[in-house]
Formats: C-alpha cells, structure tokens, sequence
C-alpha cells in the first residue's frame, strides 16, 4: 500500500502539468489580455516537468534524493495547480483588471526577453547590498562586541544605540542623501544601519547571556583579555550573532527596495519603480519574482554556513 502511495505522489507533478496545459488551450483567452509571441507559460511547464523527470531518474539510483523528491511532490503540484488558476483568472477571465493583474504567460515572457538588463539591474543591485552587508555587520559586530563585553563601554555607547538603533532606515533617507556625495554611498549607509542594528543588539545579547563561569575559569588558567573574547566569548555568542544577520538580511532587503526607489538610475528596485510609472505591471511582478527568488537563496545560503559553523545547533532553526 505504501509502494502505491509513494508511486501516486511521483507522477502527481506530471498529471498537474498536463492539466494545467489542457486548461491553457482549452479555454479561449479573454481577449483583454497583451499577447505574447510565444505561449511562455506552457514553456515553462514543459520546462518544470523535464527537471522534475530527470531529478525522478536520478532518484533511482540516489536514496537521499529520491526521499526528497518523494516529499516535495505534493508541493510541487499544489503550486502548478496553483499557477494553473491564475493562468485562468487573468488570461481567460475578466474578473481581475487586467491593468494590474497581467497573465502570467506576459510575466514570463519578459523575464526572458529582457534577462539581460534585468541580470545588470540583479548585479547592480547585489554589489550595493553586498557593500553596505558588509560594512554594516562588521560594525555591527563590533559594536555588539565592545557593548557586551565591555561595561565601561556598555554605559557610554548602550544608550546611543538604544536611541538610534530603533528608528527606521528610510527616516534617514533625506539626510542621507544631504551629508553623502554621491547617493551610491548614501545607498551603502542606509543599508549598512539597516544591517549594523540588529547584529550590533544580537551580538551583545549573545556574550552577556554567556555564563559567567567560563570568564572565571579561563581567568583562572591565565587566559588573556584577548583570548577571552575569541575562545570564549565570540564562540558562546555565535548562535545569536547569526540572528542577527538573518535579520539584519531581511532589512537590508526591504532598504535597498527603498533606496533603489530614490534616485537610482539602475537596480531592481529602480527596475519595479520605472515599470510602475510607466504602468507595466508585467515589469513590477517579474521584479518582485527575482526579488524574493534572490533573498530565499541568499538566506538558503546563510542557513546552510550557520548549520556548518554551528554544528552542534544543526536543524534547530530552520528555513
């Protein structure tokens, strides 16, 4: 029975395919719909199904893979069936305007006739964030550092960022672009804050919540200041110092959305604003698309290096 089970779950992504291809030629289009030269949509479906049938081959012979397969079939198809109904929705049916609801055979078709400029768009985008990441979890982790460990340093600085830290990154967006000389490092600041407050408050949340016991101990067989911050301090706050650039991640995100909107002339934020002013949703959905595509594989990535450096913690928190 279960053999049954499992064979039924396999070829459910192949059946939901068809139908979903059935259903696209056998219903007449709206006619309000912007037509496309080429039916992206079954291409795309073609596409899924010619993965998904050579991940099945490889199954055979792959246990682990053929696990995971097994589980993410159901999904697989409760999202084609899914896409199938919008399919409906907007290019069959006038129940949705069609203004901002374009089909999803015109979504596809321009993400791949303009993949080129959306790629320069991605990468331009991808050097901003990665810059400010980086300038804003280094000092991030510093700050945390030199607040957690240090009490001195802790009653002159905690207050400050107590004060700044909360207030929203887009609130410094007109001061930003005043004080900076060119918006790019006006950009790179505000995804920088938008980083550093959450790695900052996590990181000196995770060495005062260390137990005290070790300070003791490593004092007691001679251990430095210095030694003390790296083998004990830093090691016992790891699992909260990767909080907070998960969550630092996230926020730079929803900022470069924002800055990108403002002033930039590349970027794809930049990309989502031109499309919404000159009325071309397609362009706004296919933006959003890459979006999240992008920040589920860079947290995918960020999850998979936590679960190697935090061995001990692997599958606590997942994603």
């Amino acid at each position: 029975m279960k053999r049954y089970i499992t064979i039924i779950k396999l070829i459910l992504p192949v059946i939901a395919v068809f139908l979903s291809v059935a259903t696209y030629y056998g219903f007449d289009d709206s006619g309000k719909q912007k037509s496309t030269e080429y039916p992206y949509y079954v291409y795309l479906m073609l596409f899924v199904s010619g993965i998904y049938f050579i991940f099945a081959i490889a199954s055979i012979f792959m246990k682990t893979l053929r696990a995971k397969i097994i589980h993410k079939a159901p999904l697989l198809t409760g999202t084609i069936i899914f896409m199938a109904f919008v399919n409906i929705v907007t290019a069959k049916t006038t129940i949705l305007p069609t203004l901002y609801f374009p089909s999803l055979d015109r979504i596809i078709g321009l993400i791949y006739e303009q993949k080129l400029f959306l790629l320069e768009n991605v990468f331009f985008s991808l050097k901003l964030l990665i810059t400010g990441f980086i300038w804003g979890a280094s000092i991030g982790f510093l700050t945390g550092l030199a607040l957690g460990y240090s009490k001195k340093v802790g009653y002159w600085l905690n207050p400050v960022t107590k004060f700044i830290g909360p207030i929203p990154t887009t609130a410094w967006i007109p001061l930003a672009l005043s004080v900076f000389p060119t918006t790019n490092t006006a950009n790179v600041f505000l995804i920088a804050f938008a980083v550093w407050f959450p790695v900052t408050l996590m990181t000196s949340s995770g060495i005062q919540s260390t137990n005290q016991v070790h300070f003791e101990v490593s004092s007691t067989l001679g251990a430095s200041t210095l030694y003390k911050i790296i083998h004990v301090a830093i090691p016992s706050a790891m699992p909260s110092i990767f909080l907070g650039v998960f969550y630092g991640t996230v926020s730079s995100f929803a900022t470069l959305m924002a800055v990108e909107m403002n002033g930039n002339s590349s970027g794809i934020g930049w990309y989502i604003n031109w499309q919404k002013q000159v009325m071309m949703y397609d362009g706004v959905y296919a933006g959003l698309i890459i979006i999240a595509v992008l920040c589920s594989l860079i947290l995918t990535l960020l999850f998979k290096v936590r679960d190697r450096v935090l061995v001990w913690q692997k599958g606590v928190i997942k994603w």
